[in-house]
C-alpha cells in the first residue's frame, strides 16, 4: 500500500473480513477505480455476499463483475498467496471462473503452491515498461503459486530455478491484467524483497502499465 501511495496512487484497502460486504457490487462502484487488486483472498469471499450466505437473497456475481469491468477498459492484478489463484488445497477456487478468463495465465486444477524454504530467485526475462530499470535478478522468495502463461501473454519474469512464470502481463478486450506469482509481503515475500531498492518502483510501474497512467 505504501509503495503505491509513493507512486501517487490513492489506495482503498478492504481487509478480507470486510470484503464480502464492502467489495463493489455494481459497475458504477467498481468503475471508480483504475485498477482492482486481489491478494490472498479466496473466491468465496467475493461470491458469497452476506445477503446471499446468510439470507438466501440473490446478489451480484462479483467475479463476473470484475470481468465486465476489465472488458470495458479497467485493469486487474492478482498477487499470489495461500488464497490466491488455486491456493492451499485448491481452496482459493479461481480455476474456471471469470477471473481466470481475464488473467493472462492458466491455473492448475489442484493446490498450486510451490514451497521453497531454501529460497528461490526470479529474474527479468523481457524488456518492458513494467521492468524498466529494475534489477535483472530479484531478491529471494520463499514460495509462489505455479501457473502457465497464455500464448499471447508477456512473461516478464521467471523462476531462475525451474523457469516457471513469475510475473505475466496481458490484455483482455479493452482492459489489461497481470499475475504476480508470489506474495507482496512475508512469508513468501522475504524481508530482502520487501526491503529491496526496486520494491516501490516495481509496484508503481506495474500499476501504471495496468491503468495506462
Amino acid at each position: 500500500i505504501e509503495a503505491l501511495k509513493k507512486a501517487r496512487y490513492k489506495v482503498d484497502f478492504i481487509p478480507n473480513h470486510r470484503a464480502s460486504s464492502e467489495f463493489p457490487t455494481s459497475e458504477k462502484e467498481i468503475s471508480k477505480y483504475s485498477t482492482v487488486i486481489l491478494s490472498d483472498i479466496g473466491a468465496n469471499t467475493l461470491l458469497l455476499h452476506p445477503d446471499t450466505f446468510e439470507k438466501s437473497i440473490p446478489t451480484r456475481n462479483r467475479l463476473k463483475l470484475i470481468k465486465k469491468y476489465v472488458k470495458k477498459g479497467g485493469s486487474f492484478l492478482m498477487i499470489g498467496g495461500y488464497l490466491s489463484f488455486q491456493g492451499i488445497e485448491g481452496k482459493a477456487k479461481y480455476k474456471n471462473t471469470a477471473v481466470e478468463e481475464i488473467l493472462p495465465i492458466k491455473m492448475k486444477s489442484i493446490d498450486d503452491r510451490i514451497e521453497v524454504p531454501e529460497g528461490m530467485y526470479p529474474e527479468v526475462t523481457t524488456n518492458h515498461s513494467i521492468t524498466e530499470e529494475l534489477d535483472k535478478e530479484w531478491p529471494m522468495f520463499l514460495g509462489y503459486n505455479q501457473f502457465t502463461a497464455d500464448e499471447n501473454a508477456v512473461v516478464l519474469a521467471k523462476s531462475r530455478e525451474n523457469n516457471d512464470p513469475f510475473l505475466v502481463a496481458g490484455e483482455f478486450e479493452k482492459g489489461r491484467t497481470a499475475a504476480f506469482a508470489s506474495d507482496c509481503a512475508p512469508h513468501w515475500g522475504s524481508n530482502d524483497f520487501v526491503e529491496w531498492d526496486n520494491y516501490n518502483k516495481m509496484w508503481g510501474q506495474l500499476v501504471s502499465w495496468l491503468s495506462r497512467i
